[in-house]
């Protein structure tokens, strides 16, 4: 069964509830080994604040390349049929030619690094038209003042905005931009068993 995507508990667990939520959109719940769920939390929020307390500036670049590397290995111990891809900067836009795009039309999913006030991790489940379905954990009352940007309340198990593309490619600080293209950062994850393959479908094709 799957269940809802879940929004992150305090001002700091973007990532870890982020890389959760990727796992708990491609997989049943009765699929997932604890140890995947515990790993997620013990190697994110390593990032200590100004004052010197630990998690309290989030979590890093660093933690999330190892994280996605251990989320690899892992799938290949057949516990589950997960894969994963570690992109850094010019490799992480949307559009045409997108790593991104191809992985999302394929059934994959993808943690980002973005701006939102501050830098914070979101999941895209999709991608449609230009357009991008994206689950932000962060739970908000308050409307966007960007009238492109749609909240969506009735899918809870996939995604809670659909965004333009083009809000992602900015390199500006501004809300959704993934930033100067030399620090971004995106994880792709896949469930191996829907993944989509030329063998599968001709459908995902950029």
């Amino acid at each position: 069964m799957k269940v809802p995507l879940r929004y992150q508990i305090s001002e700091y667990d973007c990532g870890p509830t982020a890389m959760l939520d990727a796992v708990s959109y491609l997989f049943e719940r009765e699929e997932v080994p604890p140890e995947v769920i515990r790993n997620i939390m013990l190697y994110c929020l390593d990032c200590y604040s100004a004052e010197g307390v630990s998690g309290k500036n989030g979590t890093s670049c660093m933690a999330m390349m190892f994280l996605s590397n251990w989320l690899n290995n892992f799938g290949k111990t057949g516990q589950l049929h997960i894969a994963s891809e570690y992109l850094a900067a010019g490799n992480v836009f949307l559009g045409q030619g997108s790593y991104i795009d191809d992985a999302l039309k394929r059934g994959g999913a993808v943690v980002v690094r973005l701006y939102l006030d501050e830098w914070h991790y979101a999941l895209l489940t999709g991608v449609q038209d230009g357009r991008v379905r994206m689950f932000d954990p962060y739970y908000r009352r308050d409307k966007f003042t960007e009238p492109e940007i749609t909240t969506v309340q009735d899918q809870p198990c996939a995604y809670n905005r659909i965004v333009p593309e083009k809000f992602f490619n900015r390199e500006a600080l501004a809300t959704y931009a993934l930033g100067p293209v030399d620090t971004r950062e995106a994880i792709i994850i896949y469930n191996e068993v829907t993944k989509l393959t030329a063998a599968k479908t001709v459908e995902y094709f950029i």
